[in-house]
């Protein structure tokens, strides 16, 4: 593109100066011959009057006294009736420009000058000419390297920054280069960097969350399986296989929730379901890990509760809350649940140290973490709650007591929180 932008320019200015040269050439040497004729002419007119005027003063009329009248490097020739013809200066050869001239006494006067003059002066305009078509020429090279680096460099650059974003480098330069067309696909770049860096961002949560979320019921389904191969009772087999089937569905759950959530963190499926039965599922699911342990796993509180959510995802909530406290918390963990104005409320405590104050409110971001986990359960935890209208608060921290709020009945999301609800902070 460099070359081609140059040697177009060059063209350009070439083409300009063809036409343009050559016209002024012609015309230059035309105005020049003209201008030598008109000279002699002059001169043959000016040699006439001196001519006469002798004549008619009865003055004598030789070559020594029009010597000093005829200009340099012309010739002329004075024929007067009854005298001998005067002839002063060198005769020129060759191609010659001429004038003749009568004056009022009868007498002839020539005066010729040779062309080469003409074509002298000729050379001299053409080579004039010819230095300034050259002194162009260059200015148009020059020019036109300095118009190229300015299109090319910005272009290479956007080059290298497409390149960048191929590569997996999604980071936006914010450069611009003066130019409103190449400034338009910078922004162009830019914007398409962004999102390619919000999907990565997507794509690696979304990666996380899925490692996390599936890793407690795939333990569990496991579970189940080893209960199964360790016994020989069909009723047993016949027992854990079912909530082994249970196990599966709640993991295409889990898989569908983050599908869901990869796509639009905001959409829910929400509807008014029983409370007590996801309670008591995940007690059912998370004792066997606790008897391990050495410790229980208990539930208090209002009964027959019913809340407006998915299920699914207020399933995996409590089970983060429940597995946060097993692996961070101490002695026996129970859920609480009760009624605060449209609110069903289910709290999650142990009798552990609680959550250091160097973390407070921080629990909930991402990569935070009291010990070596991956600090992203209470984060996903949160976003599944807020899915559907509910939220997830850390009421007390010591112990520690996290509250996850549900509505009792279909709400219209509002930016107005309701009076009734406790605000923690």
């Amino acid at each position: 593109m460099r070359r081609r932008l140059i040697q177009s320019t060059l063209a350009v200015v070439l083409v300009v100066i063809a036409v343009f040269g050559v016209s002024l050439v012609i015309v230059e040497s035309r105005t020049i011959s003209s201008s030598a004729q008109e000279r002699v002419d002059s001169e043959a007119v000016r040699l006439v009057g001196i001519v006469d005027s002798r004549l008619l003063g009865k003055e004598d009329v030789t070559e020594d006294i029009l010597h000093e009248q005829v200009t340099q490097d012309r010739y002329a020739v004075i024929t007067i009736p009854g005298r001998p013809v005067i002839e002063v200066g060198t005769k020129p050869a060759g191609d010659v420009i001429r004038a003749e001239e009568r004056g009022e006494e009868g007498e002839l006067v020539r005066v010729e000058e040779s062309r080469s003059t003409v074509t002298r002066e000729v050379g001299r305009t053409l080579l004039i000419i010819g230095a300034v078509a050259l002194l162009a020429v260059i200015a148009a090279v020059l020019l036109a390297i300095r118009q190229a680096n300015r299109l090319t460099s910005p272009l290479t650059d956007l080059a290298e920054t497409a390149e960048r974003l191929g590569s997996g480098d999604p980071r936006p330069r914010h450069k611009r280069y003066g130019v409103h067309e190449l400034d338009r696909v910078a922004d162009v770049l830019d914007s398409s960097a962004e999102r390619i860096a919000r999907m990565l961002t997507a794509e690696r949560r979304l990666a996380a969350d899925a490692s996390h979320q599936l890793r407690t019921p795939l333990t569990a389904l496991s579970m189940r399986l080893e209960e199964i191969t360790l016994t020989d009772d069909p009723d047993t087999v016949k027992e854990e296989a079912t909530i082994a089937l249970t196990q599966v569905e709640r993991l295409t759950d889990v898989v569908e929730r983050l599908l869901t959530n990869s796509r639009d963190p905001r959409t829910g499926s929400a509807v008014s379901f029983d409370l007590d039965e996801v309670i008591q599922q995940q007690l059912a699911e998370w004792r066997p890990a606790y008897r391990s342990a050495g410790r229980a796993i208990v539930s208090s509180g209002k009964r027959h509760l019913q809340a407006v959510g998915t299920p699914g995802a207020v399933a995996q909530v409590l089970a983060a809350l429940i597995e946060n406290s097993l692996m961070h918390g101490g002695g026996t963990v129970a859920l609480r649940t009760r009624v605060i104005g449209n609110q069903a409320v289910v709290e999650v405590t142990d009798e552990g140290p609680g959550v250091p104050a160097d973390l407070g409110a921080r629990i909930f971001e991402r990569t935070i973490s009291g010990r070596n986990s991956t600090g992203i359960g209470l984060a996903v935890a949160r976003d599944l709650a807020e899915a559907d209208g509910g939220r997830l608060e850390m009421l007390q921290a010591q112990p520690p007591v996290f509250g996850l709020f549900l509505s009792r009945e279909p709400i219209k999301r509002s930016l107005v929180p309701d009076e009734d609800e406790p605000t923690v902070r």
